[in-house]
């Protein structure tokens, strides 16, 4: 078992693959300053207490790196800023819809349905509150009458 990124990767031998092949040596000259800068000098965390709680239900320890959640948070601001960003750029510019969100997952299956289940749960969960408060409110006039 292998940590990366304070993540459990368990390895397995595949014997497809040639174990005798050799990985490129690269100087750190050649792979460039802008890879390691980070996007979030000096920003306040957004969500890494929920970025935890997901990385340990996905089989990562309990409290991860520090650095491991930082890295994982960049990479979901990064994604959300982008989509943010084309989303704008389509439909009405300047104003993002669910419209516009759904045109932009449509070519990836996994997106696609994920937002599909959960714009359905939350049209389920706007009927619920509906119902809910309205017999709250039939039972209240009940009461008074």
């Amino acid at each position: 078992m292998t940590v990366v990124f304070g993540i459990s990767v368990e390895m397995t031998a595949n014997p497809n693959i040639d174990e005798n092949f050799e990985t490129p040596d690269f100087d750190e000259d050649e792979l460039g300053e802008e890879q390691f800068v980070s996007t979030t000098a000096g920003r306040k965390r957004l969500f890494s207490k929920e970025l935890r709680c997901m990385m340990y239900g996905f089989g990562d320890d309990k409290n991860p790196y520090t650095e491991s959640v930082d890295l994982l948070e960049d990479l979901v601001i990064e994604f959300i800023t982008e989509m943010t960003h084309k989303a704008m750029e389509i439909g009405r510019t300047g104003r993002v819809q669910v419209e516009d969100i759904i045109f932009l997952v449509r070519k990836d299956p996994r997106k696609y349905a994920r937002v599909k289940d959960l714009l359905t749960m939350n049209e389920e969960l706007k009927k619920a509150r509906k119902a809910f408060d309205e017999i709250k409110y039939v039972g209240n006039e009940a009461k008074i009458k």
